[in-house]
């Protein structure tokens, strides 16, 4: 949902005045979807409750509410009343307002799919109950998808209740399988996955076989990971921080366990080792914010529910979940720590020109400080660090005025030091 590169941005209404110039910066900074955005009652919500910060900035979650609005309503929903109180549901800002909205459309009627799905994001405060509110939507949702297929061809506003049903439906098998995968039936998410996938093969840009990458990593299937990454790491399709580090985990995986660097440096890199090497390049390049949350060298957050491709918003959001994967894989890590800066001496001005992809958007910063909380700190590329010299020239100049001053205002206490100074200086 929302994964489309040539869909126009949706309009957005902000109360925050004082960001709306840094909003109006980010035209070339396209919000996706984070397809394994967690659940608001059940993960989110219990977060605030133990450490009373707010994982998800207004901006995130108004994005969420326009998709919401755009793949769960149709221009036929004053048909049903039930999908009429839906409509505004979605538009409200308040959450009790939105679950309570939820009740009078199930009140309305028993088989209000989209009900079901609000009330599994933000009412359940447990994965067991999302499941549970999830299964009673699946079994409304198909009933409405097939009675919805009986019909499509009648009408125009048909056809847009069709596509409404089936956003719906596939939003609520893909919550389901990953209902799953959080609570250990891994195997039973990853068939749900596939199955999905194979139902509505039209549907790629939702994102889907990321969820399956990671439930195959950890099922440790590897093989089944390198036939997903065979299909999706193509050049015509739209690259992610999971694709191109999943593959570079893979090329790391047949060589990290016996990689050395001294060894290396004496015999030379093997075949192998240079394919695994080029294949971190080539993900550094793409986020090169990623690194520093698997090395742990920078402190995780929840992830956002829309990440900014190649942005630190996506790193947080791999990272949250792939570190994991990478600790599994012995000197995994070790490989990524010894070759993931020789990455900046290929494309020493990013901002400029790429190596093996464009040059590095100049909005990421902007866009991710208004998806990330802002106890967060964000990581920004390139860094704007000023030369040596320049430090070493501000500090003289400082030193040089403070002396000054010092001798206007005490000219013979100054001399006497001066005095004192003056053979230590000549030793």
């Amino acid at each position: 949902i929302g994964g489309v590169e040539n869909s126009p941005p949706a309009p957005a209404a902000f109360s925050a005045g004082e960001n709306e110039a840094n909003r109006q910066n980010m035209p070339e900074c396209k919000m996706w979807r984070n397809p394994l955005n967690l659940f608001r009652g059940a993960e989110y919500s219990r977060y605030m409750w133990v450490t009373g910060k707010e994982p998800l900035t207004y901006y995130d979650m108004n994005l969420s509410a326009q998709d919401h609005q755009n793949f769960f309503t149709c221009d036929t929903d004053a048909l049903r009343p039930s999908d009429t109180v839906m409509q505004k549901a979605w538009r409200e800002r308040n959450p009790q307002a939105r679950i309570k909205a939820a009740y009078q459309a199930l009140e309305l009627n028993n088989d209000c799919a989209t009900a079901y799905v609000l009330l599994a994001e933000e009412e359940a405060t447990t994965i067991v109950d999302a499941e549970r509110y999830f299964k009673q939507a699946l079994k409304a949702g198909e009933m409405i998808y097939r009675k919805s297929q009986n019909c499509h061809s009648q009408s125009p506003q048909h056809e847009a209740q069709l596509r409404r049903d089936t956003n719906v439906l596939v939003y609520v098998k893909r919550r389901l399988a990953m209902c799953a995968r959080k609570l250990g039936r891994i195997r039973e998410s990853v068939k749900m996955m596939r199955d999905l996938m194979k139902e509505f093969p039209l549907l790629s840009m939702l994102n889907i076989h990321e969820n399956l990458l990671e439930a195959l990593l950890e099922l440790q299937a590897y093989a089944d990971v390198q036939a997903v990454l065979a299909k999706y790491d193509d050049i015509s399709l739209p690259k992610s921080a999971a694709i191109c580090y999943t593959a570079a985990l893979l090329k790391a995986r047949a060589v990290s366990e016996r990689f050395s660097p001294e060894t290396a440096f004496k015999r030379g890199l093997s075949t192998a080792e240079i394919n695994a090497v080029e294949a971190i390049h080539r993900a550094v390049e793409f986020n090169p914010h990623v690194p520093k949350y698997l090395l742990e060298m920078k402190s995780l957050v929840l992830p956002p529910e829309h990440i900014l491709k190649r942005g630190d918003s996506e790193a947080v959001a791999y990272a949250f979940f792939h570190l994991q994967h990478w600790k599994r894989i012995e000197g995994a890590l070790h490989l990524l720590h010894c070759t993931w800066e020789g990455t900046f001496r290929m494309i020493p001005y990013p901002l400029e020109k790429g190596h093996l992809f464009y040059p590095y958007p100049s909005c990421t910063e902007t866009a991710d400080r208004e998806l990330l909380p802002t106890f967060h700190e964000v990581s920004v590329y390139p860094q704007k660090e000023l030369p040596f010299f320049i430090h070493f020239t501000a500090g003289l100049c400082s030193f040089s005025a403070m002396l000054a001053l010092l001798t206007h205002q005490f000219p013979e206490l100054m001399v006497v030091f001066a005095k004192a100074v003056t053979p230590w200086v000549l030793l």
